[in-house]
């Protein structure tokens, strides 16, 4: 019933598993993949209402000889090439990467230049990273005439994964391509990968790690701040900062976590403080926005920043920091609409300066009905921009703490809650953060 669909198949055709895996000649493996041609061509004319594409790849490319690799890949574009209008996308696999990735460049630029019928094709890339090398090989293989990469976001996959598209995708981007992929909100890519994967990007990833625009050195905080500056006063729209390949904005990141002239084991020395001694770990964002606060308490002191006066300056600003908004009551259920879909209910109670209000929000989670409710009541379009939680303590009375920094147009503001109940937790941080964006 699908209007289009792309049609993926293949075998492997490399000299080890035709020996150990298929135990076949070259003629019996090219026939693998040429019943297999005909079996899909089979297919797609019994459904000429779908607009089928076809896909084929050679498994194990980069183990194959180049002359075979082409004979079967032309053996299975004759069979298909008047099936569909739609060209058919011939996949180059690095299955495992096997040379340095010149290499892998020299054989796409080979498939390029002796396939029967190149017009009629689109020469696609397929590189696993077990070198490490996946991205320049994919780069290798465009600047050799590659007209499609298959990737994954931020590179999962088998083994040491496929290639990351969206390393492949910025990179672009830099040098002035537009890969037409949109990373404009790449904290949004990564929280919902890292929800569907339940594995954490790395806090080095290329582009998305939380460390990939902090700069620990002094000379290098020096540096971006000093180009920035230059970069504001000269209004020209390159982008020009020294350690900085691509303005973070354009991702949808702050400076905050770039511009910092105090020295990095300022910053964990508190953290380290907060956790050792009063079990809150905090999100990196936070550790640095806190950090301003307790240099501040520190320069104005002239003394030692104490374990106990770091906690009072979090306890301040994050948790009880001042404003007219103050959580009373709430009370979460669940409703379903007439599709059958499930959602969070959320009513509040608040106090707003010296009157309660009443509020009701809808929406997948209760977080997000919590934040609806505030942004119906008050005509706002706050945003969560990010949320983190742990366990403060454990046993039955066990404490969690929420830290959830919300967006208001383009002010980020952090608010923390510590209690035993999560969802209470996460609501008196909201509140928190409320209180400072909400003036």
């Amino acid at each position: 019933g699908a209007s289009q669909a792309i049609v993926h198949f293949y075998n492997s055709t490399s000299t080890l598993q035709r020996k150990v895996v298929f135990d076949q000649n070259k003629e019996g493996v090219k026939k693998i993949a040429t019943d297999g041609a005909l079996l899909v061509k089979t297919l797609a004319l019994a459904s000429p209402e779908t607009k089928w594409s076809f896909e084929y790849s050679p498994e194990s490319f980069t183990g194959t000889e180049l002359d075979y690799a082409a004979e079967v890949c032309d053996a299975v574009v004759d069979i298909l090439k008047d099936v569909s209008s739609e060209k058919i996308i011939i996949n180059l696999p690095a299955t495992v990467e096997m040379a340095t990735p010149n290499i892998y460049g020299d054989q796409i630029e080979w498939m390029n230049e002796n396939l029967k019928n190149r017009e009629s094709i689109c020469l696609s890339l397929h590189p696993h990273n077990d070198r490490g090398t996946a991205v320049a090989a994919s780069e290798f293989g465009l600047m050799a005439g590659a007209d499609r990469v298959e990737g994954t976001l931020f590179g999962n996959g088998e083994r040491t994964g496929n290639v990351d598209i969206v390393t492949i995708a910025l990179n672009l981007l830099t040098q002035g391509i537009d890969p037409e992929l949109n990373f404009s909100d790449i904290n949004a890519v990564i929280r919902e990968v890292e929800y569907c994967n339940q594995l954490p990007v790395h806090p080095r990833h290329p582009y998305a790690g939380d460390l990939v625009f902090t700069a620990f050195s002094g000379s290098h905080q020096d540096a971006i701040k000093k180009g920035l500056n230059a970069l504001e006063k000269s209004n020209k729209p390159e982008w020009e900062v020294p350690y900085l390949p691509i303005d973070p904005a354009d991702l949808g990141r702050s400076y905050e976590a770039v511009v910092r002239i105090n020295s990095q084991s300022g910053k964990g020395g508190i953290a380290f403080i907060l956790e050792k001694d009063h079990g809150v770990s905090l999100p990196r964002r936070l550790q640095i926005n806190l950090s301003e606060k307790v240099q501040k308490v520190a320069d104005e002191t002239g003394k030692e920043v104490m374990s106990r006066d770091i906690w009072k300056v979090f306890e301040k600003n994050y948790i009880a920091f001042p404003g007219k908004l103050e959580l009373i009551h709430y009370a979460l259920s669940s409703t379903e609409d007439s599709s059958g879909i499930t959602s969070d209910k959320v009513e509040i109670t608040l106090k707003v300066e010296k009157d309660e209000v009443n509020l009701v929000g809808i929406a997948g989670g209760p977080i997000e009905a919590f934040v609806s409710a505030i942004n119906n009541h008050f005509a706002t379009s706050i945003t969560v921009s990010d949320y983190h939680q742990h366990s403060v303590t454990s046993g039955a009375d066990a404490k969690a703490a929420a830290f959830i920094e919300l967006t208001l147009e383009g002010k980020n503001e952090w608010g923390a809650g510590i209690d035993g109940n999560t969802v209470k937790a996460s609501f008196q941080a909201i509140v928190a953060g409320l209180n400072k964006l909400i003036t």
